[in-house]
């Protein structure tokens, strides 16, 4: 994929998306980590405890992967990615780890972040993408329903985030 992106925001701000790299890892984890407890569902079987969240430039050199950065003014406002997750039937991939500062929120940065992972999947070939959520992270979830998610009664794969409860999938 390679492309980096501005968009400009009504408040003249630029926002930049490009893809994750090795110097992303630390401010990435610490911004994932922080929404998660800001939320309430920092715990094991998320991607709190999960040791690759430290690491995720590495995680996302996997083919057919790939993981969005938004970036304002040099620091790290937002990210998602897809992910070929183990054990998902043969076409679907993973929208994984899609999280945003409480400054980027409300100003379509996560929206964006998402379509450009979805445009993403599509180019790869997917047909199908699964993502999984919490009940609390209730905006996210509407973003992706009105995105055109369904909800599942039980999830798919082998994600390893057994505290997750809400799973969704879109069929592209």
């Amino acid at each position: 994929m390679g492309a980096i992106f501005n968009f400009e925001e009504k408040c003249g701000m630029a926002i930049t998306y490009r893809e994750i790299n090795e110097g992303d890892n630390q401010e990435l984890a610490e911004l994932i980590r922080t929404v998660l407890r800001e939320f309430k569902v920092d715990k094991p079987g998320t991607v709190y405890t999960d040791p690759t969240t430290d690491h995720l430039s590495e995680v996302f050199k996997v083919e057919q992967s790939v993981y969005w950065i938004a970036e304002e003014e040099g620091k790290i406002i937002g990210g998602c990615g897809i992910y070929p997750t183990s054990g998902l039937p043969e076409g679907c991939a993973e929208l994984v780890k899609l999280y945003t500062s409480a400054a980027a929120r409300g100003r379509g940065i996560g929206k964006m972040l998402m379509q450009k992972s979805i445009s993403s999947a599509q180019q790869f070939g997917y047909h199908q993408i699964y993502l999984e959520s919490f009940p609390e992270l209730s905006t996210a979830v509407a973003m992706y329903e009105k995105a055109g998610f369904k909800k599942l009664s039980a999830p798919l794969g082998q994600s390893g985030h057994f505290a997750c409860n809400v799973w969704m999938l879109l069929i592209l």
